[in-house]
Parts: structure tokens; C-alpha cells; sequence
């Protein structure tokens, strides 16, 4: 592995694991009233846009990152739309 992979790698394990704490506190909670959905929408799209490149350029860390965050994201998403 080389170095650009391994620094991708470590960045896109920050940037991911980053979620899971928010994830994991909305689940508990069920409370989404101080998450915004229109922020969500838009970050999920971007999160799409991101995984498609990352997909075009077949660079795994970038494919992996945001695979992960972009099931993060939808739940997050799905919850703050079912609970309001």
C-alpha cells in the first residue's frame, strides 16, 4: 500500500467514524429536532456525488468512505424524517 492510500484511508476512517456517535445518539434518542433536513438532503446528495467519483476514479478510499457514510447518512435522513 502506499503512502497517498494509506493517508486516504486514514482520513476517510476520520471523516466516516465521525457519524457514528450522532448515528448511534439519534437511534437512542429518537430526538432529530436539532438536525436540520434540508442540510441532510443535501449532504446525502453530495455524499452520492462523492461515492460516484470516487467509483469513476476506482479509488477504494474514497468508494469505502463514502459507502459507509452514505448508510450514515441515510439513517440519519430516514429517522429525522420519520420522527420530525
Amino acid at each position: 500500500m502506499n503512502l497517498t492510500t494509506m493517508v486516504g484511508l486514514l482520513a476517510a476512517t476520520g471523516t466516516t467514524t465521525a457519524f457514528i456517535p450522532q448515528v448511534l445518539q439519534i437511534i437512542k434518542t429518537q430526538n432529530t429536532k436539532g438536525i436540520s433536513l434540508v442540510m441532510y438532503i443535501i449532504f446525502t446528495i453530495g455524499i452520492v456525488f462523492w461515492l460516484s467519483y470516487g467509483i469513476l476514479l476506482g479509488d477504494i478510499p474514497i468508494i469505502i468512505a463514502n459507502s459507509i457514510t452514505l448508510i450514515l447518512a441515510i439513517t440519519i435522513l430516514f429517522l429525522k424524517i420519520k420522527n420530525g
